[in-house]
């Protein structure tokens, strides 16, 4: 039981910059508390305590705003960031390492009984106030736009968006795809929902940037293989890695700096 909640917990660092020690995690997190709490109730729900099982999870809906229902099956390493108003119905099942963003539902189309509710397979990502509904699969590291409405199944590594949910067109090589992953990783950036074709201004817009930056740095790299070629001695070492918590510190000191000086700042000299 531990081993989960420690992996849990480590799950959050990967997907959320903003979390700094477990200690906070473990206090802010209402998606962690939905996670563990449905763990409890669905071993209760398929224990044939029905009724316990939906008390619970209703206690759990009071006290972190996501409606999980006792029923639902979800993987290991899910994560459930902010989560107020999110739904997940009796048959859903949620693979491994799949992101779920504030306001999601994953909701029947039917009353009838039976599978009702969508599959989630591993590494799935479903944007805030994005609708997937039905019997329906989204295939493996599928992304889901937010505020789009599925109502179809996704393809395995597609992404949908809009009303009703439609995939966007990836006219570039999966190689030049997983190329943006890495450079994303590299400077610290998850590049969730980021594609060549999005809609979106700024996804597109950090997507170029993206490639630049792997331009750039392939361009340099082959300049200091050259100059040392000729006998220079430049670029012994790899680049330093920058990270996203470096700037956010920096950004930090320098509000602190600020507020020194301001704080020092005498109006009669």
């Amino acid at each position: 039981m531990f081993s989960r909640i420690k992996e849990d917990i480590n799950s959050v660092f990967d997907r959320d910059p903003a979390a700094r020690t477990s200690f906070e995690v473990i206090l802010n997190y209402p998606g962690l508390h939905a996670i563990w709490i449905h763990r409890l109730s669905y071993r209760l729900w398929c224990a044939d305590w029905k009724l316990i099982a939906r008390t619970i999870s209703t206690f759990s809906r009071w006290l972190t705003g996501i409606e999980i229902h006792p029923g639902a099956k979800l993987g290991r390493r899910v994560f459930i960031d902010h989560g107020m108003g999110i739904v997940i119905g009796e048959t859903a099942e949620v693979g491994n390492d799949v992101t779920l963003y504030h306001g999601v539902t994953l909701g029947g189309t039917s009353w009838k009984a039976g599978k009702r509710h969508p599959t989630l397979e591993d590494n799935v990502v479903i944007g805030a106030g994005a609708q997937v509904l039905g019997p329906i699969t989204i295939g493996k590291g599928g992304k889901v736009g937010s505020n789009s409405v599925v109502v179809k199944d996704l393809p395995a590594n597609a992404t949908a968006v809009g009303i009703p949910g439609r995939i966007v067109p990836d006219k570039h090589s999966k190689d030049e795809n997983q190329q943006r992953e890495e450079v994303a990783k590299k400077y610290g950036f998850d590049a969730y929902a980021v594609s060549h074709d999005n809609p979106d201004p700024v996804a597109k817009a950090i997507g170029r940037l993206l490639d630049h930056m792997h331009l750039m740095d392939d361009r340099v790299s082959e300049l200091c293989k050259e100059i040392n070629t000729l006998g220079g001695d430049i670029c012994p070492k790899n680049l330093p890695e920058l990270r996203v918590g470096e700037f956010v510190e920096d950004e930090k000191a320098a509000a602190e700096r600020r507020e020194n000086k301001v704080a020092s700042f005498d109006p009669e000299i």
